[in-house]
């Protein structure tokens, strides 16, 4: 997420801020044409039980072909009520993960060691593709909630999990191997082998795919089950915090509320984690940003050089306003000659855009690079952003007395550009 947080009189301040954005605008869009958000409707269950769930975002380059450079870019969601745990997978895609509320035991294995860590609301932690771990929800109240941005290593946007135990719509990795390779590698009979961590062999009696048909619906509980008080007990032991943890670590999580807020006052604070403060980010490219907007206040215009940032609501409502292209609502790819026509009609039709649209806790939307944006918090609003391409990144504002890019415009650039004139303008700028 870019911005800051400035609350004077908060409709004068949106009516001056949107006024430099806004005037060669001449249509806007609402939420149903508006590809920059995904409604919380657009996750995907990929699994769900009594005890919780796991969904993903659709892939963000189905909205609209602006989105291309995201193509390998999702976002998991998970959710689990206390005292569960969402048992051992691996998957091929480096994660970075975010602790939305609640509080959570992370199990990190590695070939000869493990690592465990208590983690709350704002710890992050790299996860790399291929590392086994388990989550738990060790609160006694409280649900758990994690959001996951996945970058696939094999296949673009395509995000595989290898399961230690199978469930009924996936067996474990472990059946995959046959019957030879596993008594080789465990040294024991293949019998002993499926009765300790194999699902039975299917048999073609009526019985037998009775008890099958049982087992498997037990297995889908599998993914996440109750654990006792004992049992967190167990877990918790030698368990590291990381909430006041520094953040230059290259393996252990970061709290994004840990350092000073690069923007703060009365109305809101914004937290930002970039690859140059944390090693975990650099290889990725990528930063974490944390923002709390108080009601009735306001995220000045502004935009980002480079970053194309993916923003998750947590919690509360709002507005957003983002100024773009009018073609920009198209959904979906075109083919090669329908995106050469386009093209050529790009380049003779340029015209400004407003794209709006409400928020609410579990939507997503999302601001490409260059892309200005406002937004207005009608109730205490936090939001949680991912910013793809970190590394030079410049935010610019539009508005309010700090990084406004208007201000360094020379007097006599500004008698040109601007209706007003210079000194009008700078009047503008310093109320």
């Amino acid at each position: 997420m870019a911005a800051t947080t400035m609350k004077a009189s908060f409709p004068l301040l949106m009516v001056l801020g949107i006024a430099f954005l806004a005037s060669v605008c001449v249509s806007s869009r609402s939420d149903q044409d508006n590809p920059f958000i995904f409604e919380s409707k657009r996750f995907q269950t990929l699994f769900e039980n009594e005890n919780g769930h796991i969904r993903l975002l659709q892939k963000f380059d189905q909205r609209s072909k602006i989105f291309e450079n995201l193509q390998n870019y999702r976002l998991l969601e998970y959710k689990s009520k206390p005292h569960t745990i969402f048992l051992p997978q691996q998957t091929d895609a480096d994660f970075i993960l975010v602790v939305l509320s609640g509080k959570a035991i992370l199990t990190v294995l590695k070939p000869n060691d493990r690592d465990s860590f208590n983690l709350e609301r704002g710890d992050t932690i790299k996860l790399p593709a291929g590392t086994i771990v388990y989550l738990v929800n060790r609160d006694d109240e409280d649900e758990l909630r994690v959001l996951d941005l996945a970058i696939p290593v094999n296949r673009p946007g395509q995000i595989q999990s290898f399961l230690l135990s199978g469930n009924q719509n996936q067996q474990s990795i472990l059946s995959g191997f046959s019957k030879n390779i596993l008594e080789a590698s465990f040294n024991t009979d293949y019998e002993e082998i499926e009765k300790i961590l194999l699902e039975e062999h299917e048999k073609e009696t009526h019985h037998r795919r009775g008890l099958r048909d049982k087992r498997q619906q037990s297995q889908e509980k599998n993914v996440i089950v109750k654990v006792s008080k004992k049992q967190i007990e167990e877990l918790s032991k030698n368990a590291k915090s990381s909430s006041k943890k520094s953040v230059s670590s290259r393996s252990e999580p970061f709290n994004l509320r840990s350092s000073d807020p690069i923007y703060s006052n009365k109305y809101g604070k914004f937290f930002e984690i970039t690859p140059k403060k944390n090693p975990q980010l650099q290889d990725l490219d990528i930063f974490v940003n944390y923002v709390e907007i108080k009601e009735g206040s306001l995220l000045l215009p502004h935009y980002n050089s480079r970053a194309i940032v993916i923003v998750t609501v947590n919690e509360g409502k709002g507005d957003f306003e983002l100024v773009g292209q009018r073609n920009e609502n198209q959904q979906g790819l075109r083919e090669e000659d329908d995106e050469e026509e386009e093209q050529r009609e790009e380049e003779t039709k340029k015209q400004v855009q407003s794209y709006k649209a409400k928020l609410t806790p579990g939507d997503v939307f999302v601001i490409p690079a260059g892309h200005p944006v406002a937004v207005r918090a009608s109730s205490n609003l936090n939001l949680l952003g991912f910013g793809i391409n970190a590394e030079n990144n410049q935010r610019n504002f539009l508005a309010g007395e700090e990084d406004n890019v208007i201000s360094q415009i020379q007097k006599p650039v500004k008698d040109l550009t601007f209706p007003g004139s210079a000194q009008e303008v700078d009047r503008l700028l310093e109320n």
